[in-house]
């Protein structure tokens, strides 16, 4: 059981393919956790090997949640995220377990470590419809008009995301400045619970190798299948299948044979190197993210954040060190 008067909470973060699972699945094993996804995709059934998903037998080397749980023709938000997520925090922590959030969806990660509030806009499926049948391009240019400063930080190429910001921007007029559960900065009552960030930080050259490797396994093992199932089975509509971007864009359009088969592989390859440079950006805003590499030095990490030496003893409990310095 974790001795605090915080409770404390992991995330262990990072780039595609840079090993996150494994990690948080050793740690779950050696620290008494479980294992929380922070993947936008792997909530989604039928979607597993081209999100990466854990497999069946990694899952029991270790609990986890958020995975498998909504059908991929709905959309599923960070505000639906954090509310689920936060229930299943409270029940780790509860039963004397370390929570280990796990993903590489950053703006997820943020909605949890910061309390983000949501605006309340309830779905326009009207809109959306409409908004749906546009570009990527003309989305952003849209939101640009609307809220120039949204648009500055938000992925110019995901167009789930272009679309909920236009649509809270046509009721509120902008979307809102994420704050603390709607305090300012100087009344903020301190949080019950305290998180450690560690992003895995791997050398360019190696992450493109994980990245190129893994896309060869996945390819070998039905990825194509595995679009086509969802398309034909489940009935996921081509346009649906598109906006989840990365290789199920680029299957997708193969199958409908807008894609020669010679050209699909390096088309994922290089939009998985993107989505790996956009998740950087985004992280490497937060300093408080500890970046590490190798294992032994997040098992220490770890170690140091949740242990607590009982006051009594007279001696200070060690302290998280900064954040590396890292380009």
């Amino acid at each position: 059981m974790i001795n605090s008067q915080k409770s404390k909470i992991i995330v262990i973060l990072g780039p595609t393919s840079s090993g996150k699972s494994s990690v948080a699945i050793k740690l779950a094993r050696k620290f008494n956790g479980e294992v929380i996804s922070a993947d936008s995709r792997q909530v989604y059934r039928g979607m597993d090997i081209g999100t990466g998903k854990v497999t069946s037998t990694e899952q029991a080397l270790a609990r986890h949640h958020m995975l498998d749980i909504v059908n991929p023709k709905t959309n599923f938000s960070a505000a639906q995220f954090k509310k689920k997520t936060e229930k299943i925090i409270q029940d780790i922590l509860k039963r004397g377990k370390l929570p280990i959030i796990c993903g590489g969806t950053g703006f997820w990660i943020k909605a949890l470590v910061d309390d983000v509030v949501y605006p309340e806009v309830k779905p326009d499926w009207k809109l959306r419809e409409k908004l749906g049948k546009k570009s990527i391009g003309d989305l952003f240019a849209m939101l640009e008009k609307l809220d120039p400063v949204r648009a500055k930080n938000i992925d110019a190429k995901n167009p789930v995301r272009l679309i909920r910001a236009i649509e809270i921007c046509k009721v509120l007029g902008k979307v809102p400045t994420i704050t603390d559960r709607g305090r300012t900065l100087s009344t903020q009552k301190v949080r019950p619970r305290a998180f450690l960030q560690i992003g895995i930080n791997l050398p360019k050259e190696k992450l493109h190798e994980n990245i190129e490797k893994r896309l060869r396994q996945r390819f070998a093992q039905g990825m194509i299948e595995e679009v086509e199932k969802l398309h034909r089975k489940q009935k996921i509509s081509w346009k649906k299948m598109e906006s989840f971007g990365l290789g199920y864009l680029w299957i997708a359009k193969f199958l409908q044979k807008q894609l020669p088969k010679e050209e699909l592989f390096e088309k994922v390859y290089l939009a998985e190197k993107d989505y790996a440079k956009r998740q950087m950006t985004w992280f490497r805003k937060d300093e408080r993210i500890v970046w590490l590499e190798k294992y032994q030095e997040i098992e220490k990490e770890v170690k140091r954040f949740t242990f607590v030496i009982p006051a009594e003893a007279g001696i200070q409990a060690p302290q998280v060190r900064k954040k590396d310095k890292t380009n």
